[in-house]
């Protein structure tokens, strides 16, 4: 969120299940924005004012399951978008990590509901074997009468014909494959440094208790039950 005062730094609000370290002038809040109560704090801290960006990389712990993993990634990107509809300024931007699935034209149906502009992006970051993609909103427009609320972060489709899903219920997105040939292939290992020592650099900010740390610890202890091949 931006400020028309020059001297006015940008607000950054980040929110995640995990601890955050600090970071200046970023405001971290720690809970699940599928939770009506961290949406609401979420959005005080705008103060009335809107946001031009928001973005959006949760993602639930994977199963195994494709159609649930979808399902509970579709259930979060909702949350989101909900908590989008109160903050985000018309005209903004809504980024979000979404899984492709067999069943997400009702999910693309319901983002082209606030954004003309919609658009599936797959990052050459992004393993090619994996089904994660980033949908990319443009152009916040609701529709007219709309009114934000935490109750239903989904629609009735009361807001006119225009938003009626049509025909197979089917809304084609464009696809887009960031990078070309000539880029890395995210699911190919390579060299570091091509002959010249490589430097490791130091994360910016480290994690304050990784996913992992449990596992470090009772490797340390030597806890962890013997493993035969």
């Amino acid at each position: 969120m931006k400020s028309d005062d020059p001297n006015d730094p940008a607000k950054i609000v980040a929110v995640d299940l995990q601890a955050m370290a600090p970071l200046p002038g970023v405001i971290q809040l720690q809970g699940d924005i599928t939770k009506s109560s961290t949406a609401e704090q979420i959005i005080s801290h705008f103060e009335g004012r809107l946001a031009d960006l928001v973005v959006c990389d949760g993602a639930p712990d994977v199963t195994g399951l494709h159609d649930m993993d979808e399902y509970i990634q579709a259930q979060l990107l909702l949350a989101a978008l909900n908590i989008t509809t109160n903050v985000l300024r018309p005209g903004g931007t809504f980024i979000a990590k979404i899984f492709r699935g067999k069943d997400i034209s009702l999910l693309y149906a319901q983002m082209k509901i606030f954004f003309p502009t919609v658009t599936c992006s797959k990052p050459r970051s992004s393993r090619n074997s994996s089904i994660e993609a980033f949908i990319v909103c443009q152009n916040y427009t609701p529709p007219a009468g709309y009114v934000p609320t935490m109750l239903n972060p989904l629609l009735d489709f009361s807001y006119g014909q225009g938003n009626q899903l049509e025909g197979v219920n089917r809304v084609v997105v464009p696809f887009v494959a960031c990078g070309d040939l000539n880029g890395f292939d995210s699911d190919q290992t390579y060299p570091l440094g091509k002959g010249e020592e490589y430097n490791v650099l130091e994360p910016v900010q480290a994690p304050i208790r990784p996913p992992y740390q449990t596992y470090l610890d009772m490797k340390k202890r030597k806890e962890l039950p013997s493993q035969t091949t």
